[in-house]
């Protein structure tokens, strides 16, 4: 064989992404792909549209570029978990979970950073990571692990396994109390109860952990334990308009964003509220009133039919799973992205409070956005590996 004929070395990087390739499944569940995919897409315009300033095209190019870099990473994240056999991915649970507490502690150190009132963030070498994101999935896992493998002649968890679990649970909880990130903990709390209903556990650890919650909100509520600026945003949603310019502002604005777009929208970069800014972190916690204004009706139902789909997939393959551990890990990865995206969309029309929390998919945020690829990767793993029943 001549020389000009011999093929062409490959490098590393190309050795890796052709083993991970091989190893994907065959069979991974398209329509959730599809419906991810497109709310990354969709977000994608709707940030562009965002931070767009006339005449400085380099401030809009500089978040949409990091935008498709982050998403780039999740996708290879969610890739490697699909090669994955997630019995593999499974054992390294309680090693995901010490990393993301020690990370969750870290941010209370010199190396975090307070933003936007609270100390979620750790800065290393000019990267900000907000280690809270990938704790969500850490402990997904770890209560899938607890609560979602019997003891034999067991075929539900037993009192000894919740109280494990809620040991489980107490660690990101005082970590993020601390921050304090009330949003966050508002998440963690929903998807541990989300994952507990749909265990089997017995009723009266429900019933008891529901009450416990609601005591402890009306204690912390009592005792006067939240900061000014948080008790401003619990309270505005219910009348913003008693004080449009103090702690009412960002509901009203957002409100009137959403309604100003009509059944379908102003059309992108034509916004008058998001190009006057006068929605605030419009790419990230707001980025809702974005696709309200510039989209309208239309846009704004296609992403909530899009997150809808997204949520209906994953608890198919929830249901199909033949493994109790794989079944309550989608569980709880569809209780996170359900209760979060709700909080979200809630809080820029005005029926829940302002928490500060991303939309999953959509909103910009480079550790939320490879955090929530990285759940989609484990749970098209399990759906493509772990089926009980057609």
């Amino acid at each position: 064989m001549s020389i000009g004929n011999q093929p062409r070395p490959r490098s590393s990087g190309e050795r890796a992404a052709r083993a991970i390739a091989g190893a994907l499944p065959r069979r991974v569940d398209g329509p959730l792909l599809a419906a991810v995919a497109a709310l990354i897409a969709i977000g994608t315009v709707l940030l562009a549209a965002a931070t767009y300033t006339p005449g400085d095209p380099a401030e809009q190019l500089h978040y949409v570029e990091r935008h498709l870099l982050y998403a780039a990473v999740g996708g290879v994240c969610c890739a490697a978990l699909v090669a994955l056999d997630h019995r593999t991915v499974r054992a390294y649970a309680p090693i995901v979970f010490v990393v993301c507490s020690i990370a969750l502690v870290l941010v209370l150190t010199p190396l975090g950073a307070v933003i936007n009132g609270t100390r979620s963030w750790l800065v290393i070498g000019g990267l900000q990571l907000q280690p809270v994101e990938p704790a969500k999935l850490g402990l997904v896992m770890m209560v899938a692990v607890l609560l979602g493998e019997p003891r034999d002649g067991e075929h539900a968890p037993t009192s000894r396994d919740v109280l494990f679990s809620l040991a489980v649970l107490a660690v990101p909880t005082v970590l993020v109390m601390l921050q304090p990130d009330l949003g966050s903990l508002l998440v963690i709390g929903a998807t541990y109860l989300g994952m507990l209903a749909l265990s089997g556990a017995p009723l009266r650890w429900i019933a008891g952990l529901a009450a416990c919650g609601v005591g402890g909100l009306v204690a912390v509520w009592s005792l006067g334990l939240l900061k000014a600026y948080q008790l401003a945003r619990l309270t505005s949603f219910v009348d913003p308009s008693s004080d449009p310019l103090g702690r009412g502002y960002n509901a009203n604005q957002a409100m009137i964003a959403v309604g100003s777009g009509g059944f379908t929208g102003t059309g992108l970069f034509q916004g008058e509220q998001t190009s006057g800014r006068f929605v605030p972190e419009q790419h990230t916690d707001f980025i809702f009133t974005v696709a309200g204004e510039e989209l309208g009706f239309v846009g704004s139902t296609l992403i909530i039919a899009l997150i809808g789909v997204v949520l209906w997939r994953i608890l198919r393959i929830a249901s199909l799973c033949a493994q109790p551990y794989a079944r309550l890990l989608c569980t709880g990865v569809a209780s996170w992205f359900a209760f979060q995206s709700f909080i979200n969309i809630g809080m820029t029309i005005g029926i829940t409070p302002i928490t500060g929390i991303p939309l999953p998919f959509v909103s910009y945020g480079g550790t939320a956005t490879i955090a929530n690829l990285a759940a989609i990767g484990m749970v098209l793993g399990i759906g493509a590996r772990d089926r009980g029943r057609s």
